[in-house]
């Protein structure tokens, strides 16, 4: 030993804004899923309009809640662009993510095992890395700064397009979320303020950067397939409880 330990930074590490982002992300597809099923189910049976507006306020508060998620998702997909030593692994991992999600994402929110509409979350966070890989390979080579702010937004355009053609989870903007944080990121305060205008078109998810704004870098828990498991599994298991409940045929998605 050499005498002395490394103190360990302030705040909150990758894997305590990863647990956030679960946490709040389950309360919000609990809500979505299992207990908006219920309420569509219930609809007319219910004993009087004050149980069912009750139920219509818990579920308008988990969908709150869940707000949340997304924007430290994001906030740590531009962390780990940056940070990857491997960018093709990187890019293939959450596209075999991506892939073994789509199933009980479908299931979950379809009750169905293939729907081409609506596509989880996780396509949008790959099509968010491979734009960021775009605009970056774009700042390596275009050294003009009018070309690449061109070249550059063509790009990101090209990301939301792809986002909205394939009609995933946050579409356009969600890629746009994305990018504003990437681009931004050489200054936290810029990008701090630049993510909470961001999305403020979805309320409450600017408070998001409350706890980003306490991120100390570090990496905390090494449970890298734990976080990326839970949400293909979480899924599963709540299309599951909607079955038991009788309800899984029924479509959330609006």
């Amino acid at each position: 030993m050499d005498g002395f330990t490394e103190k360990k930074r302030f705040g909150l590490s990758g894997s305590t804004l990863k647990i956030i982002a679960m946490a709040t992300m389950l309360v919000d597809h609990i809500g979505a899923s299992v207990l908006l099923r219920y309420i569509l189910d219930m609809r007319g049976q219910f004993p009087n309009i004050e149980t069912y507006n009750r139920l219509v306020t818990v579920y308008q508060v988990m969908r709150a809640i869940g707000r949340i998620s997304f924007p430290i998702y994001c906030f740590l997909l531009v962390e780990g662009f940056q940070r990857t030593r491997n960018l093709k692994r990187y890019i293939l991992r959450l596209g075999i993510f991506a892939v073994i999600t789509e199933v009980p994402f479908d299931l979950c929110f379809s009750g169905q095992a293939f729907f081409p509409g609506y596509q989880s979350v996780m396509v949008t966070l790959l099509i968010g890395v491979l734009t960021m890989e775009g605009v970056s390979l774009l700042e390596k080579h275009l050294p003009n700064k009018l070309l690449l702010g061109i070249c550059g937004a063509a790009a990101i355009a090209l990301g939301a397009g792809g986002a909205e053609l394939l009609h995933t989870d946050y579409g356009y903007l969600g890629v746009l979320c994305i990018m504003v944080l990437y681009v931004l990121r050489r200054s936290k305060p810029l990008q701090m303020a630049g993510g909470c205008i961001a999305f403020s078109w979805e309320l409450p998810a600017p408070l998001a950067f409350i706890p980003i704004a306490f991120y100390n870098g570090e990496r905390g828990l090494k449970l890298k397939y734990v976080f990326y498991l839970f949400y293909p599994v979480h899924l599963l298991i709540l299309y599951l409880i909607c079955v038991c409940m009788g309800t899984g045929s029924i479509s959330v998605i609006s």
